[in-house]
């Protein structure tokens, strides 16, 4: 039996340990049905859209014959080989986030191929078409914003190593005011959660203040992140005016952002993430505007950027 993959490999591992070649008998769409003994293509593949990724989910059996993994084959080209050259991730899961796709929508084409525990390979999946959302940072008008929406929390107070300092430094949290704040100075590349010893195991708050000349109609918040705790991400608590939006869990990170700055560098472990939500129009007004995000659970997050949008 060959052994089994328990977590999914990046792409750069998958193509390490692909097989040097895919047999031609495999790859040939012939039509016909797989024997009882033989791995069966998987059915009914889903590609959901998400800002910087694609969330794919499918079904197939995985006793009948026993399973080992799936094979997924990924192209940003409809007319691709199932092969070496093409192959994005083993996991022996019947889903997969194919993340680090930045804010820009991005098309992508997947076919999956399943393996079964004596090597065996079904034919390949019909083709699935899929795309990664647009960040409104990239496709709306922006109203205010701190942060470059670039993967990087470089410009920002403390950045990129200096969590320590921000008990003394913020101790009664970030209050930014658009215009006349600095980021440099004013704005906290980490916010901390009571999980968090070195900011004195409390809750936390941001506040970003901002001006409307006119309320649109829509208002939106776009948060990214380069990186959150691995283990205890926490939530974030959003009010606009006053008015709550429903709470927002985090993702588990690589827990390096507290350290490092910059998601954009070749093999990064940092994980960046996207909070893209609509704010109450009725909360809005025009003139001040006020949003605060309170951590009240778990451990820190690291920002990228926040921006208020309309659209």
């Amino acid at each position: 039996m060959s052994h089994s993959i328990s977590r999914p490999l990046s792409r750069r591992a998958a193509l390490g340990t692909a097989a040097a070649a895919v047999p031609a008998a495999v790859l040939a769409a012939s039509g016909r049905a797989a024997a009882a003994d033989e791995p069966r293509p998987v059915e009914r593949i889903r590609a959901a859209a998400e800002v910087g990724r694609v969330r794919l989910t499918w079904e197939g059996e995985a006793y009948h014959p026993l399973v080992d993994h799936y094979a997924l084959y990924a192209s940003r080209s409809r007319d691709f080989t199932v092969g070496p050259d093409t192959l994005l991730t083993k996991t022996v899961y019947a889903s997969f986030l194919h993340d680090r796709q930045g804010g820009h929508r991005q098309d992508w084409y997947y076919r999956i191929v399943t393996v079964d525990a004596s090597g065996a390979r079904s034919e390949p999946s019909a083709l699935v078409e899929g795309h990664s959302a647009e960040s409104v940072a990239l496709s709306a008008k922006p109203i205010a914003r701190v942060g470059k929406y670039d993967h990087r929390s470089l410009g920002f107070a403390l950045a990129p190593a200096g969590y320590a300092q921000y008990k003394d430094r913020f101790p009664n949290g970030v209050d930014y005011t658009y215009g006349t704040s600095k980021p440099e100075t004013d704005w906290s590349y980490i916010q901390p959660g009571p999980a968090d010893g070195w900011a004195g195991n409390r809750e936390s708050s941001t506040t970003f203040r901002f001006n409307l000349d006119t309320v649109p109609a829509e208002t939106w918040l776009s948060i990214w992140l380069i990186d959150t705790h691995a283990t205890l991400p926490g939530s974030l608590l959003i009010s606009a005016n006053g008015t709550a939006v429903p709470e927002v869990k985090l993702e588990n990170g690589a827990t390096r952002g507290s350290l490092e700055g910059d998601a954009t560098v070749p093999g990064t472990l940092l994980k960046p993430s996207y909070v893209e939500l609509a704010l109450p129009r009725a909360a809005m007004r025009k003139g001040r505007n006020a949003v605060v995000i309170r951590k009240r659970t778990g451990s820190w997050h690291v920002f990228d950027a926040l921006g208020v949008f309309a659209r």
